[in-house]
């Protein structure tokens, strides 16, 4: 695994108005040195981290060397949200998780581009929550991202969102076994009805065991419970209902006219998380506003988690976006 650098931010002002004396910051570097090609951020899902590609990459059949993310030309850059427990460093977890907002995650991750001296971006891409923090990232630095790719994502919290969050929630802090018990109902919302008909199809482990699908549900919680912190899972999903770019601005219309930034958004024709009729609704609210916006969609039957899955759709569709950028000279300011 590539090494895990850190950064220490101080006196820190939440949205809130609270003050945090200090916030280690943890992220990863790949491919090409720093400043010396085209920079990529990628930001990390709920049960994510900053170890994107290499040995035990979660996005590996996405970025590196000879990917579509080729790590061969750009550099790429990966933050953990603080409080995620990638570090192992159980000092560093967040226990007032309701303090935060994904402004104040995309205000951290800036502070973290700051310090590391840049201040123009060829990409920033994240699915999911990771995506939502791009957007609210974008949204404070209009001028210094060229392209923004949000998958399988929103630039707000819809109701539906914010009904899951609270269910997620009372699980996280009522059940008896909350990590797993929360990961049982997190997983049929990423999947679909019909992805799990088709996968299990009633079948048993024998004939007098549980079904199939029980015994994939479990063992979910248990691996999730087994590599990912109580705190840690409670401030990623509460982190999810604090997504709105307007908030405090104007409308998402006049956001959006803000942005320099081409605008890729993907999204997932099954998703029932963020689902893509709201996809669809914002890119057609942007096109009257902005030229330079586009819509993707993936069309599979795994639901919300076809952007980890359906990998050569997500290709085809980012190709062009840094094969293009492969043929122009550029070195980051």
């Amino acid at each position: 695994m590539k090494k895990l650098e850190k950064i220490d931010l101080f006196n820190f002002g939440l949205e809130n108005g609270k003050q945090r004396a200090y916030t280690p910051l943890f992220y990863q570097l790949f491919g090409q040195p720093l400043h010396s090609a085209p920079i990529v951020i990628v930001n990390h899902a709920l049960t994510g981290n900053s170890n994107i590609t290499g040995e035990n990459g979660w996005w590996n059949d996405l970025i590196g060397e000879n990917k579509t993310i080729d790590t061969n030309y750009f550099t790429v850059i990966a933050f953990n949200i603080p409080g995620n427990g990638f570090d192992n460093n159980f000092g560093n977890l967040i226990s007032n998780y309701k303090d935060f907002t994904i402004r104040d995650i995309a205000r951290i991750f800036w502070e973290g581009l700051f310090f590391l001296n840049v201040n123009s971006v060829f990409a920033l891409i994240g699915g999911s929550l990771g995506g939502s923090i791009a957007w609210e990232m974008t949204a404070l630095q209009p001028d210094k991202i060229a392209n923004l790719i949000p998958i399988a994502t929103d630039w707000k919290a819809t109701d539906w969102v914010i009904a899951n969050v609270l269910i997620q929630d009372q699980i996280l802090n009522n059940s008896d076994d909350p990590i797993a018990d929360a990961r049982l109902h997190a997983m049929l919302l990423y999947r679909t009805p019909q992805s799990v008909n088709q996968r299990f199809q009633r079948e048993k482990l024998n004939e007098n065991s549980i079904f199939q699908i029980e015994n994939w549900l479990v063992n979910h919680g248990i691996k999730l419970k087994n590599r990912f912190r109580l705190s840690s899972y409670k401030l990623m999903n509460h982190l999810l209902k604090t997504n709105d770019i307007t908030r405090e601005r104007n409308n998402f219309q006049s956001v959006i006219t803000t942005i320099n930034a081409n605008i890729h958004i993907v999204a997932v024709d099954t998703d029932y998380f963020f689902i893509a009729d709201e996809n669809r609704k914002d890119y057609q609210q942007a096109k009257l506003v902005k030229e330079n916006v586009f819509y993707h969609e993936i069309n599979s039957i795994h639901g919300h988690d076809a952007f980890l899955i359906e990998i050569n759709q997500l290709s085809q569709i980012l190709e062009p976006i840094f094969n293009k950028q492969k043929q122009q000279k550029y070195v980051s300011a």
